[in-house]
């Protein structure tokens, strides 16, 4: 049976496909006898089987030409599996500790097989809801942030290798024009895909759309997503997109890829922290009230961006003579110019940081793509007590993000909207 054209794979033509690729049937040892197959994918978009047997195992990726979870009815080029393996071996290369391996990719078949994370691996977002403390959650997500995206910038590289490879991921502009709808455009708007925890946030839902000066800022960083190319960034990067054990933290799930702006990164990862502390009240019992998870989930937003300003900023003074083109050292040539530049870049990062992590909160909230963090606390007036909250914050903190001076502003803010 020959794979020379797109097909979606069903449990029997997958054992024929790993059949016709050596470097998959190798890695169960060519066991088929033994062969567990599990389909698992309960994202929106993708199929995804774990394929184990007693000799190996691996995760098989396959991109649908639609979105999974609406249907045919809107379709999604299946191209961006070209983009997430692409991705997934640049940052693995820059990261390997938390990117998991690529063991094969097939264009034609949109299909990629990538290590399997076994138990006790979980998403992140429901270790978060359960209640989990991760104590290397924040210096493995810092590293993993600081190195893919100081990395691909121009702080280490030449505008030659750099303009090669934005041109490259442009051509993943189908997932970068989802995400300008989902994120940038329709919770301001009246949109068939926006829904909220109605009746209680109808009013809320309402002033979003009625807010000048919301939609002011939320063009700013719409134009800032589309226009400015500063580094490979996953373009994804929620508690969904993390697997996470006590000691090991792997970032999957990077299809939204593009050269974008390096604080959509961090945004995504912080806003969706901000969105797991204010959903603990609905998880909380006479067991449990969550507020020392609270703090834990606080102190790791603190450290997250801390240790990522610090492991980022040393990268760019241990490379400061290289061949990055963004501060030539020849102009950038004192120690006091090299510290004003840096305090400028890190303090523009950490308000693009807020906005979009803010933006990011906002969609969650009263847009077409909720988290299990909320959806999954079944009164549905306390679930909205807790959106409420994190919605008053998002939008404080979108419109105000450049009065923050530092991470700790950020904290007191969001114990102060509670």
């Amino acid at each position: 049976m020959a794979f020379t054209e797109f097909r979606p794979l069903a449990e029997k033509s997958l054992i024929e496909y790993i059949k016709a690729t050596s470097v998959l049937s190798d890695k169960i040892g060519n066991n088929f006898g033994d062969l567990k197959i599990k389909e698992v994918g309960d994202g929106n978009l993708n199929f995804v089987y774990i394929v184990a047997s007693p000799s190996g195992s691996f995760v098989i990726k396959q991109a649908l030409p639609y979105i999974r979870c609406i249907g045919e009815s809107w379709p999604m080029t299946k191209e961006r599996a070209y983009f997430e393996a692409l991705a997934l071996r640049e940052h693995g290369r820059l990261c390997p500790e938390n990117v998991p391996e690529v063991y094969h990719f097939d264009r034609t078949m949109s299909v990629i097989a990538m290590r399997y994370l076994e138990s006790p691996h979980i998403i992140l977002r429901k270790g978060l809801i359960a209640g989990i403390e991760y104590p290397l959650l924040a210096e493995h997500m810092s590293d993993y942030i600081a190195k893919t995206l100081y990395y691909t910038s121009l702080l280490y590289r030449t505008t030659t290798e750099h303009k090669r490879d934005v041109a490259e991921f442009c051509g993943n502009v189908e997932l970068s024009r989802l995400t300008e709808q989902v994120v940038f455009s329709d919770p301001y708007k009246i949109s068939q895909y926006n829904r909220w925890t109605s009746p209680y946030l109808d009013r809320d839902a309402e002033a979003v759309r009625e807010d000048n000066i919301l939609k002011l800022e939320v063009a700013e960083l719409k134009s800032m997503f589309c226009e400015r190319a500063q580094a490979l960034v996953h373009g994804d990067l929620h508690t969904g997109s993390v697997m996470v054990t006590h000691d090991s933290t792997q970032v999957i799930d990077p299809e939204f890829a593009f050269y974008g702006p390096m604080g959509f990164d961090i945004g995504a990862f912080i806003g969706n922290l901000i969105l797991a502390f204010y959903a603990q009240d609905g998880h909380a019992d006479q067991m449990n009230d969550r507020k020392r998870y609270k703090e834990w989930i606080l102190r790791t937003i603190r450290e997250t961006w801390s240790l990522f300003y610090k492991k980022f900023t040393a990268l760019w003074d241990e490379h400061k003579d290289g061949s990055g083109e963004a501060y030539l050292p020849e102009i950038y040539n004192n120690p006091e110019l090299r510290l004003l530049v840096q305090r400028k870049f890190m303090q523009d990062l950490l308000h693009d940081t807020l906005g979009f992590g803010a933006a990011k909160m906002i969609r969650r909230i009263v847009g077409v793509a909720h988290v299990e963090d909320f959806e999954s606390i079944t009164d549905a007036s306390k679930r909205a007590k807790c959106e409420q909250q994190a919605l008053d914050l998002a939008k404080m903190v979108l419109k105000e993000r450049k009065k923050f001076q530092s991470i700790d502003e950020v904290v007191l803010a969001i114990q102060q909207v509670q």
